[in-house]
């Protein structure tokens, strides 16, 4: 690209991005589907006459048609990560959550996890003639992400526990070759062409025995909408490993468990009501009232600890799951959404109990499992990212 037309392709740019108030300084638009861009972006971001302060508006209005219209003209102009934050933007701009109520609305939206979350705190308001469309846009959106987490929680959860059932005294056919070879490579004889080993790496013999108790506890308030989507996959991964007993709780300033769920997260999510108050001290009592095995149970609390119960008893519970050996991690976030907004006078109390606090996106979690459940040091995991 030469500079000419690179010094146009970025004024373009600017002026798609500034609108038509920007024209003086980058000039006009000259394709039709420039024109069409401008016309889409104009039709969410436009600034109301006045003196600039005025809330934005938009030429979408409240009617169906089209709005249906213009989901498909940013569909045909935009990359899908732009529809994306364009309907969201849409969404929280131009108050067209009751438009979402309708089925052919929903089949024109990209689904993306922040819809999902849209969808399921209208759930107990969504006519009957919308909520298989809204299920087949959740079910799309849990099929794509596990499509991304599952096979690398499954591997690494595996992985972490075959290692944490290592013995150094293991019979003939459980020795880990490699790693005894490796282990053993200053007793190497020259003059024989062999290693003598003196220490046997191995793991234990495999059994169908639960190995680890797996409680996700997580926070259902409007502001964790993203968390709740991507918690309840991973709850559904995870109960389909033999090796691991899991229990998904979900909670506002009520407990529900959402366990015999787990076979379909679209279930477990519509069995979600996103939205109202936060009492993280009952869930946290529940929770503990499932852990059976304090010394084999991982508990991960999902909130942002904005806590509308009894602070002193939630703190307390805590401290009594850690000294019982229960290994406990708290995430304000399970979510590629940025920094969460949390309680930190909270987490700071939690990190004081020797209890990791900090937010963790859906790519790294399953490395966090597989850290947890070999009963590693998962702060310091967290500091190391």
């Amino acid at each position: 690209m030469t500079t000419e037309s690179g010094d146009t392709e970025r004024l373009r740019r600017w002026r798609l991005a500034l609108g038509e108030a920007a024209e003086d300084s980058t000039g006009s638009l000259s394709s039709a589907d420039d024109t069409a861009m401008d016309a889409a972006l104009a039709a969410l971001y436009d600034t109301a006459p006045g003196d600039g302060t005025a809330p934005r508006t938009a030429g979408l209005g409240a009617s169906a048609p089209r709005v249906a219209r213009w989901l498909g003209d940013i569909r045909t102009y935009f990359p899908t990560s732009v529809v994306q934050v364009m309907q969201r933007d849409a969404v929280d701009r131009l108050g067209l959550t009751r438009l979402l109520l309708e089925p052919e609305m929903l089949e024109a939206v990209e689904p993306d996890v922040h819809l999902v979350g849209t969808l399921l705190s209208l759930n107990r308001v969504m006519p009957e003639t919308t909520k298989a469309t809204a299920r087949t846009v959740v079910e799309k959106v849990v099929r794509e992400i596990e499509a991304r987490i599952a096979q690398h929680t499954r591997t690494a959860v595996t992985g972490a526990l075959d290692r944490s059932s290592r013995t150094s005294n293991p019979k003939p056919r459980d020795i880990d070759w490699d790693r005894t070879i490796r282990a053993n490579l200053a007793h190497y004889l020259p003059e024989h062409r062999t290693v003598v080993p003196e220490k046997l790496v191995g793991y234990g013999r495999r059994s169908r025995a639960v190995k680890r108790d797996v409680v996700l506890a997580v926070d259902q308030s409007g502001s964790m909408a993203s968390s709740v989507v991507y918690a309840s996959v991973f709850a559904a991964v995870l109960a389909s490993m033999r090796a691991l007993r899991t229990s998904l709780v979900v909670f506002d300033t009520s407990v529900v468990d959402l366990t015999d769920m787990l076979a379909d997260p679209v279930d477990v999510l519509f069995g979600t009501q996103l939205g109202g108050g936060t009492d993280i001290n009952r869930a946290i009592a529940y929770s503990r009232s499932l852990i059976t095995r304090p010394a084999d149970s991982l508990f991960v609390l999902i909130s942002d600890l904005y806590e509308g119960g009894i602070r002193a008893e939630m703190l307390s519970r805590i401290r009594e799951m850690v000294g019982a050996g229960v290994q406990v991690v708290v995430l304000p976030a399970l979510s590629d959404d940025g920094a969460p907004s949390f309680d930190r006078d909270n987490a700071a109390a939690l990190a004081a109990l020797g209890v990791p606090v900090f937010a963790c996106t859906p790519d790294r979690f399953p490395e966090l499992l597989a850290v947890a459940l070999e009963r590693g040091d998962v702060g310091r995991w967290s500091q190391s990212r």
